[in-house]
């Protein structure tokens, strides 16, 4: 069996066996959920909007906004379910010893990874470009409001989950599957705050607070691809109507689009986290 062969094999028995565990039940429940919850907002929005309460600018411009809210959720919902199972597949299975069934075989452990990393990358890409265009779909019936570049946006969300789960498999093969789930997660949120931070020192003006939320966007990509998609997520109208600083010291704001340097920066970061999880595997006393 060729390397390719055998890393599309395990990436597909990854795929089969992540739509099976009880992660996927969780993740719907809660999709559906947000996806019910946002369109009940959305529709009340649509009838404030149609009595008069709101203009049609400032309802397009909430729904905006509110969009770029839901859109958070969506990206912390596949950050939870991505992390929580790059812990179990890949370290979960080396502890139970279900890897050495596999890894018996004349596989090289590099290709076993890349496979389970592809898998997993796929399932949690899927999901995340799924959630958000049901929520776009959603946003268009009840507010008539249709983001300017959902393929971009959906594609910077994948591109988040990627990494996050990228830097979940890196930990699987250093440390137990919860601890890892934990930790990504961790980083995941307190990158998001740096950016947060970051964004409120932009406002106001001040380098050294700014600088928290450049340095966190370049350890650790997520925040940055976030940034990204709500900038094509969002009105362009917001600038006219909250301009400046103003919105730099919004979260849920993005005043500029990516630059094709920060995204080569973004895949270059997974390869390079990618190399050292193989690395790390490699060398595992299994």
């Amino acid at each position: 069996m060729t390397t390719a062969r055998t890393v599309l094999t395990i990436a597909a028995l990854t795929l089969r066996e992540a739509t099976r565990r009880r992660v996927l039940v969780a993740l719907s429940v809660l999709t559906v959920a947000l996806i019910a919850l946002s369109g009940w907002g959305f529709s009340r929005l649509a009838a404030e909007s149609g009595g008069s309460a709101l203009t049609s600018g400032e309802a397009r411009l909430t729904a905006s906004i509110v969009l770029n809210l839901v859109m958070f959720g969506f990206s912390l919902i596949a950050a939870l379910g991505t992390a929580f199972l790059a812990g179990p597949t890949v370290s979960g299975e080396t502890e139970s010893g279900i890897a050495l069934a596999v890894l018996a075989r004349p596989i090289r452990r590099s290709a076993y990874l890349l496979g389970k990393w592809l898998g997993l990358a796929v399932f949690g890409s899927g999901f995340v470009v799924l959630a958000g265009l049901a929520q776009c779909l959603v946003v268009r019936a009840t507010t008539d409001y249709w983001p300017p570049e959902p393929v971009t946006a959906l594609a910077l969300l994948a591109a988040q989950t990627t990494v996050l789960l990228t830097l979940a498999v890196l930990l699987s093969t250093a440390i137990s599957p919860m601890a890892s789930g934990v930790v990504a997660v961790g980083l995941f949120c307190t990158t998001w705050v740096a950016g947060v931070v970051g964004g409120v020192g932009e406002g106001l003006g001040n380098e050294a607070v700014a600088r928290v939320g450049a340095v966190s966007r370049v350890l650790l990509p997520t925040d940055g691809l976030w940034q990204g998609a709500m900038h094509a997520f969002q009105d362009p109208s917001v600038f006219a109507t909250f301009g400046g600083s103003d919105v730099e010291a919004f979260p849920f704001l993005s005043s500029s689009p990516l630059t094709v340097a920060y995204l080569a920066w973004a895949a270059l970061w997974v390869a390079m986290v990618w190399g050292l999880a193989a690395t790390s595997f490699v060398r595992k006393d299994l």
